[in-house]
């Protein structure tokens, strides 16, 4: 395991953490879009279902866990525990648009035709567009909390130290995987509009 992927992983437990420490000190999820914390947990789930069938190593475990708790505790303080202070009405983004394309795809590319491969293949589908409710939240309401910030900026900079990852395994391993890359492009392009206004803000 090189330190890209050690960082990438890092930045992205930063993320979570800070969305949930926002939630909790404030007991508000204001700005944070329930619909992008949804599909994270999807995310999580359907790619993490390997916990039960292989084991890589203690950290790689370890992680899984954590996002997948983290996942859930996020969703269960949105939608329950603080559920009057989560902004329905902008977060109107329709999951469908991303949940039956990204289906599709999963079935028609992927590595193998086998359940546990299409439901990983669908999780790095997903993630690539897991954000775009919060992105559109921020751009219907005009606004975004400075934590909020903080929390994709994390996420962002979680993205692009995996494409730095994924070319430092092609250079040392000759690893390449076309799906998992090509999805971490996109989301990292996603990202890109984001980092602008966070670094010139």
């Amino acid at each position: 395991m090189n330190v890209f992927r050690i960082l990438g992983d890092v930045s992205h437990l930063l993320a979570i953490i800070i969305l949930l420490l926002k939630i909790h000190k404030s007991k508000s999820c204001a700005g944070i879009s329930g619909k992008s914390q949804i599909l994270f947990a999807l995310v999580f789930t359907t790619r993490y279902l390997d916990l039960f069938t292989t084991f890589i190593s203690l950290y790689n475990t370890v992680m899984k866990v954590i996002f997948l708790i983290c996942a859930y505790i996020t969703v269960y303080m949105i939608y329950v525990k603080f559920r009057k202070t989560f902004d329905s009405e902008n977060d109107s983004f329709r999951l469908e648009f991303l949940l039956v394309p990204v289906t599709g795809l999963s079935f028609l590319e992927n590595h193998s035709f086998t359940p546990l491969e299409i439901l990983w293949t669908f999780s790095i589908y997903l993630e690539s567009v897991a954000i775009l409710p919060q992105l559109f939240m921020i751009s219907k309401t005009g606004e975004a909390e400075t934590i909020t910030t903080h929390y994709l900026f994390f996420l962002g900079l979680y993205r692009a130290l995996y494409i730095a990852n994924w070319v430092w395994r092609y250079h040392t391993e000759k690893f390449y995987d076309q799906i998992a890359v090509v999805s971490g492009v996109v989301q990292t392009i996603f990202y890109c509009d984001f980092f602008y206004l966070y670094v010139t803000k």
